[in-house]
């Protein structure tokens, strides 16, 4: 007995090892980039994402703002650091044992805070008229701060407008279910999602009683780089003010039309008319978007999304399983879309040409958000109509593969900061060149 006692004794202990032996250490260092000096202790969280969402551990930063974890379940993980009530995330993909993640201060209000695009797509059957409005916010404050208050972000629908869907994009991150909450002004909304440094994106679905004509007021309530209309060419569009809005309609660009309004103001009167009935159809491609998406949304439910509380579903987490495509993917349609906008902004163009760029930025940035499939985003990316493939057209999607390709290394940490900026800047030089070419 006293043998086999000493045998499991060395058996328990061999295995202690193996065990210790296997797990991997995971290192980091938070570091506040409002200050630019280490987080000191804030909250870091490990999570498997092999597993789903399952907690690995909790830590605090030390006086350097380091933090590390024994990591003991392979696959991707996700570092999550708590600061001053605000979440932020960096991956650490399999292999990788070091992740650093940056945070910021929090300010309830920020002054450098803007719109770089609302776009609101309109179509309308059977006596329900249904709207998809898209805010995209840019935060640029200097330090960089997060913005976060009750009333972080406010907006308007039209009245007797029902939210079917609300979600919202942090930098970098994919799209989560949030809240609109009503105000005491009537058909005004408030939402509590933190304003990070960089590009947050809202996007609110509604649908409204539609007899074939209505009146509709979008009531701006910040600046705006562009206010965007997108609508099926079987509807009229009718501005209350004509020299408002620039209509960029081309018959070979799809079935949409489309109304453009330059560098809004808070309060600018900027309403329409709408008259008519009509849908934007979807391609095949679309179509498949949409599926996949409907199955993203069946496959998250019963997941705690609340916008970066607790330890639910991270506000910004990559999708582990998809290698993180979908969201770099997305994020360049945005740039290539706002990229369109600004050279037609700042070099003179043809008509066609201008609504060409134009209504190509509008449709992209129009859809919902896209879903994790690589084609598909790639799809409402390219212009619908069948032209033939110019020097220009090549070297864009060279761009887009060059592009995902830096941003994959970055994540991967295969480059510097300093490397991964230099690379960057010269490729933004670069498309911008090739979008002047191709206008």
């Amino acid at each position: 007995m006293k043998k086999l006692a000493q045998s499991a004794l060395l058996a328990a202990i061999f295995s202690l090892t193996l065990a210790t032996a296997a797990a991997q250490t995971l290192t980091g260092t938070v570091t506040n980039g409002t200050t630019g000096k280490p987080a000191v202790g804030d909250e870091v969280i490990l999570i498997n994402l092999a597993n789903g969402m399952d907690v690995g551990g909790s830590t605090k930063t030390d006086s350097n703002g380091k933090f590390s974890f024994k990591v003991t379940v392979p696959g991707p993980h996700l570092i999550r650091a708590v600061h001053q009530g605000v979440t932020y995330h960096q991956m650490a993909p399999p292999g990788v044992n070091t992740a650093d993640v940056q945070v910021y201060d929090v300010a309830t209000k920020v002054a450098d805070l803007s719109v770089t695009a609302d776009v609101i797509r309109f179509q309308a059957d059977s006596g329900t008229m249904q709207g998809v409005r898209l805010f995209v916010v840019s935060n640029t404050s200097s330090p960089a701060k997060t913005q976060m208050n009750d009333r972080n972000f406010e907006f308007y629908l039209p009245a007797g407008a029902k939210i079917e869907q609300l979600q919202a994009r942090s930098p970098n991150g994919q799209p989560i279910a949030a809240d609109a909450v009503p105000q005491a002004e009537k058909n005004r909304y408030a939402i509590a999602f933190p304003l990070r440094p960089g590009e947050t994106q809202f996007q609110v679905e509604f649908t409204l009683p539609y007899s074939g004509e209505i009146k509709i007021d979008p009531k701006p309530l910040y600046p705006a780089a562009h206010l965007v209309i997108v609508l099926p060419k079987t509807m009229q569009f009718k501005a209350a003010d004509s020299g408002s809005f620039q209509s960029m309609q081309d018959p070979n660009q799809g079935d949409s039309n489309v109304e453009v309004a330059q560098q809004t103001k808070p309060g600018q009167q900027l309403g329409f008319t709408l008259k008519g009935n009509g849908v934007i159809t979807e391609s095949t491609g679309e179509t498949a978007s949409g599926a996949a998406q409907q199955q993203d949304q069946q496959q998250a439910q019963g997941r705690d999304n609340r916008p970066g509380g607790g330890l639910g579903a991270p506000i910004d987490a990559p999708d582990a399983l998809q290698k993180y495509r979908w969201p770099i993917l997305f994020g360049f349609a945005v740039l290539l879309a706002i990229g369109g906008w600004v050279v037609t902004k700042r070099q003179p163009a043809t008509p066609v040409a201008l609504v060409s760029a134009t209504q190509a930025a509008a449709t992209s940035l129009a859809k919902p958000f896209a879903p994790r499939d690589t084609a598909a985003t790639t799809v409402a990316v390219q212009p619908t109509t069948s032209t033939p493939v110019t020097k220009s057209s090549t070297l864009l999607e060279a761009l887009k593969e060059e592009l995902f390709q830096l941003e994959v290394e970055r994540k991967q940490g295969k480059i510097t900061p300093a490397d991964y900026e230099k690379a960057k800047a010269a490729l933004d030089q670069t498309l911008e060149r090739a979008l002047k070419r191709q206008g």
